[in-house]
Order: C-alpha cells, then structure tokens, then sequence
C-alpha cells in the first residue's frame, strides 16, 4: 500500500526557512513576513518580505518571527508554516504531512514546546524535533552512529552551535545566542565609528557577501555603497575593502573561537584524537564567509573544512531522521 502521507524535513532558522523530503529541497526562503498592522494579515513572505525592510509606510510591518534560533512571535509562525506546508502538499484533509522540524542545541522546554505546537498548529499529523546539529551531522552523512568522535560547527544567522557526537547522540555541545546578524552589526558599527555613516542590516549583509571575509585576501575585494551622514543626515557614499570588513569582524569571530575551544576543553581525550584525524566540519550560513576554514584551522590548530550544500543539509539530515527514529529515540527531543 502506497503511503500517500509527505515526509518532510524543516530546518527553521532565524535567517532562513529550509524544507526538505528526502534528499530533495522543496523551499528554501528567508524566515521574513510582511504584516499589515491593524488587520495582522500576512502580505508578503520570504524573499518578498525581505526586499520590503525598510522600504514600507508605518502600516506594514517587516519581521523576524524567529530570534536567536527560537520563535519570538508564535502566531506568525504558525501561520507561516502552515502556509508554506499547505503549498506544498496541497489540501491534504485526510493524509497530513509528519514533520520533523529541527532547533538550537540547549534551548529551554518552553521554547522547544513553542516549536512542536506551532508544528502542530500548521496542520501536520506527526511533529518530531531534532537538534540542528545532530540534524546538520546527518545531512552530511558522518559517521555519527560508530563510537568515534565527529566535531561539527552551526555557524546560523541567529546562533552559533559547536557539537561533538558520537552513537547518533550529542556527547559535548554549546549554543551561542550570535550568528550572522552579530557579524552585520559589527560591520553597522564599524562603519559608523569610522567613516561616519549610518548603514542598515540589509546593506551590512550585502557588504559581507560581496565583499567581507574572515582573515586578510591576496586580492582584496572592494565596494561602494550609500549611507546616511552622522552630521548632516545627507546621502554619502563610501568605498569599503575586505581589510575593512576582517577588522570589523574580528571580535565575534574570536568569541566564535571561544566557543569552539569550551567546547574541546569538555570532550573526552579520545574522542579528540577522532577529531583531530577527521577535522571538523562546518556548515550554515555563516560558513560561506570567505576564509573560514582557514581562519578556524589557523586558530584551533585542527583541519576545518566546509561541507557540501552547507545552507541546506540540516534540512536534509531532519528529513532523513524521519526514517531513523527507531535508531535516534534517545536524542531526539522529547516534548
């Protein structure tokens, strides 16, 4: 008997949503919506939405349903998912779509209960939650079900996780509630102390793309952009070079640094001698700043490297857990 229910996978980040079934991506758009004030109607999502910020009158509102990993606004969120599942599956009155949507390392009950209801909210028959690194290890295919130590670092837009995991479980771990917007506002605030100018979160990621990286170039890169002056509140341009932005970023990079090495200090002497071997494997966003690799094997003296389809395959590794819930009853998060 054919089984006529989806199986899919949702990584719901702070910066982007990704929604999987198996190995194919069926979505991947940013976790942005478009409210009309008075009437709390969602107008826009996703990229539209995003192209909106700081573009529309007082009576629309452009925002984040998610910070820092966990939802912030439950309705909007709830709303969203049950419109981007109905999309894709279609009105499925009888043969619901299960679920496995995946959270931050660490978050409280109360947060990881937020996500399971807005889940179930969405109109799913099944709702599962996953840790995003466990999800992440998944995805990528290491060897997370053997005795040996896998190291593996979530830089998102919201959080930066580094995990350790070993028999499809998490051994050591920690979350930190920065990411890619801590990254756009230091590069905000770096321009603003020395150029003096004003710059919104929009122009500050454009800058990072193009431009940013996490240690000096060969050939450095260079951009003009507009902001607003300080003194006069006129439009002026500004030319920035990727020197800028490696100083800009150079304090939340060495607190991701930080991260990583509290998180080795905790591991198991044995299972570091794994992850020496292995290297450690990165992925998000956050891992498509120029360099990253280098910059994190240069300062933990261990091989980092970044994984294929780094934005997508936590969202892969959630949908492939739906087919490996016997094997990951243990760390699978219970609600």
């Amino acid at each position: 008997m054919p089984v006529l229910s989806r199986e899919l996978g949702i990584d719901l980040g702070t910066m982007n949503t990704v929604i999987a079934e198996g190995n194919q991506i069926l979505l991947e758009e940013p976790t942005i919506v478009a409210l009309l004030m008075q009437e709390q109607k969602i107008v826009e999502w996703g990229q539209a939405a995003k192209d909106m910020m700081g573009r529309v009158p007082e009576s629309i509102e452009v925002v984040h349903p998610l910070q820092h990993g966990v939802i912030a606004e439950y309705e909007i969120t709830e709303r969203m998912l049950q419109y981007l599942i109905k999309r894709l599956t279609g009105s499925m009155l009888f043969f619901r779509p299960r679920v496995m949507i995946t959270h931050p390392y660490g978050v409280t009950s109360v947060e990881t209960r937020a996500v399971h209801e807005a889940g179930l909210g969405s109109g799913s028959r099944d709702v599962f939650l996953i840790q995003q690194p466990l999800a992440a290890a998944l995805g990528v295919d290491l060897p997370i079900g053997t005795p040996t130590g896998n190291m593996i670092i979530c830089l998102g837009g919201g959080t930066n996780q580094v995990a350790v995991l070993a028999m499809n479980d998490t051994i050591v771990a920690e979350t930190a509630r920065t990411g890619g917007l801590s990254l756009d506002e230091a590069i905000i605030t770096y321009i603003r102390k020395k150029f003096g100018l004003l710059i919104g979160q929009p122009t500050a990621e454009q800058v990072k793309i193009q431009i940013g990286a996490a240690s000096p170039l060969e050939n450095p890169l260079a951009v003009e952009i507009q902001g607003q002056d300080r003194v006069t509140g006129l439009p002026r341009p500004v030319n920035l070079t990727t020197d800028d932005i490696v100083e800009a970023l150079e304090e939340p990079l060495a607190d991701l640094i930080h991260l990583v090495r509290r998180v080795l200090e905790k591991t198991p002497p044995e299972l570091i001698s794994d992850i020496i071997d292995r290297g450690v494997a990165i992925c998000g966003g956050g891992s498509l700043l120029r360099g990253i690799e280098k910059y994190l094997t240069k300062s933990l003296g261990i091989p980092a490297y970044m994984v294929d389809h780094p934005t997508t395959c936590t969202a892969q590794g959630a949908a492939k857990a739906l087919g490996m819930r016997d094997v990951l009853r243990r760390s699978l998060t219970r609600v």
